[in-house]
């Protein structure tokens, strides 16, 4: 299949899906209450019936099918994703390494599911153990931010233990999750497997948190809407996998080498122009640099091309929608008004670009920690810049706020590193870095940024319930 047939195809499905019946794959494109339900009934039906009898190896071929196929169809999906979101072609087509090794760090967890035997404590000849076995139905709510790579999470982790899905993406970004199930099919997923319910948060995504059929809830998103998940998720004590905002802090020492952190802290807030939720957009400059290093990041962020998320040469694209272009511009506007400085940046782009969602990658100085900009998840290109004098000061600083999702520290001082990364209160620390994860070590959240695991043992175990077991040999 050709890009631009896939493409017809796709938005065809969308339109049509529009106010007809219910099936296995998709339901109406504004799904509601019934739609959350029938889909529901498909995934408990596969649950018990043909999947349940799949085994190990067999889930591990279908993985490493559905990987061929993604990366045989990624141009395709990368467009899909740039069109539906609007990040650059760019940053969508780099995401292939990335998914691809997360189908594979999936796969290679179907054949690592296992429990334990214990020594026998009981009278008789008595064997005792635990076996791990597949919760049931997940309820994968994924937000707009990154559904071409967010849904992998869900995906990866129900397809190698065994369970069954009903996705839920965000209304204003659908398209990805649609075509990556139809992938699923064409590799060999039996019916019922994975189910995707498009629409509203508040209408289809209410429903399946309290649905009584959903055994679990993974959840990407904001902390409002997470609270409002865990609230519905009480009707069945749904356990839950949050991760929700950030506010993270970026910790730069004036040893650090400025030719790596001024990009590298940079990129942390711009890269997907803002949107990402463990961005460091509470960036902490040691004092003595503190000039020099909002000066130089002010002129990095000029060498950002702003526009047409098409074009190849473009690094920043639009926001995802009017209400976040008015969201992110009150805060652009509000922050003069409480004392910081601008030095980059600031105002909505004008010009061919003006018909669209298009803001400038903006940089503010001067700041501080109580600052609105300073406390609140403002989700587009945004940095607050923090001066700090000594190791101790900025753990203070950076640790004074409700979320917990990521840091980072830039410095040539090992001591000073492990001071930060031991003293960070978040789910993840970077060194000299910013952003990367590996599915074999996981990141999550504390605080208000959620609980549990993205990645790693603790991912699979989520979707596993431990089962144990005696055995009275006679």
């Amino acid at each position: 299949m050709t890009i631009s047939s896939g493409l017809c195809r796709l938005f065809a499905i969308v339109v049509l899906l529009h106010g007809q019946n219910h099936t296995s794959r998709w339901t109406r494109s504004m799904g509601v209450d019934q739609d959350v339900d029938a889909a529901v009934v498909a995934a408990r039906a596969a649950f018990e019936g043909p999947w349940s009898r799949w085994t190990p190896y067999q889930r591990q071929c279908l993985l490493v099918k559905i990987r061929d196929l993604v990366e045989a169809n990624f141009d395709e999906l990368a467009i899909i994703e740039t069109l539906d979101m609007g990040a650059p072609l760019t940053r969508t087509r780099n995401l292939k390494g990335a998914i691809l090794q997360m189908i594979m760090y999936f796969s290679s967890q179907t054949m690592n599911v296992a429990g334990e035997t214990s020594g026998n404590s009981l009278p008789g000849n008595i064997t005792s153990m635990s076996i791990k076995a597949p919760v049931g139905v997940i309820g994968g709510i994924i937000p707009w931010n990154g559904p071409l790579i967010s849904q992998w999470w869900v995906l990866g982790a129900a397809l190698a233990t065994g369970c069954t899905v009903v996705m839920k993406p965000a209304e204003d970004a659908s398209l990805s999750v649609l075509r990556v199930v139809e992938l699923l099919h064409e590799a060999g997923m039996p019916e019922g497997v994975v189910n995707v319910v498009t629409g509203y948060g508040a209408i289809a995504g209410e429903a399946l948190s309290r649905h009584p059929g959903v055994d679990r809830i993974a959840f990407t998103g904001s902390t409002v809407t997470g609270r409002k998940i865990i609230e519905a998720s009480a009707t069945n004590m749904k356990k839950l996998q949050l991760e929700l905002g950030g506010k993270s802090p970026d910790i730069v020492f004036a040893d650090a080498d400025l030719d790596k952190a001024v990009p590298g802290a940079a990129m942390a807030v711009f890269t997907n122009s803002g949107q990402v939720c463990y961005a460091g957009t509470r960036l902490f400059v040691q004092r003595t640099i503190q000039e020099e290093f909002t000066q130089r990041m002010a002129e990095f962020a000029k060498t950002l091309k702003v526009g047409d998320p098409l074009d190849s040469s473009v690094q920043l694209g639009p926001l995802i929608s009017q209400k976040q272009l008015d969201k992110v511009l009150d805060y652009m506007h509000g922050a003069p008004k409480e004392g910081a400085t601008l030095a980059g940046g600031g105002e909505r782009l004008g010009g061919e670009l003006a018909s669209g969602y298009f803001v400038e990658p903006t940089i503010f100085a001067n700041v501080t920690n109580s600052m609105r900009i300073a406390r609140e998840e403002i989700f587009g290109p945004v940095i607050s810049v923090i001066p700090f004098d000594t190791a101790d000061e900025v753990l203070t600083l950076a640790n004074d706020t409700e979320y917990g999702l990521g840091g980072a520290v830039w410095t040539r001082d090992m001591s000073t590193a492990l001071k930060m990364v031991h003293g960070i209160h978040a789910g993840t620390v970077w060194v000299n870095c910013y952003g990367m994860v590996d599915p074999n070590v996981g990141f999550g959240g504390i605080k208000m940024s959620g609980y549990g695991v993205k990645g790693s043992r603790g991912h699979i175990d989520a979707y596993l319930y431990s089962k144990s077991v005696y055995i009275n040999a006679g």
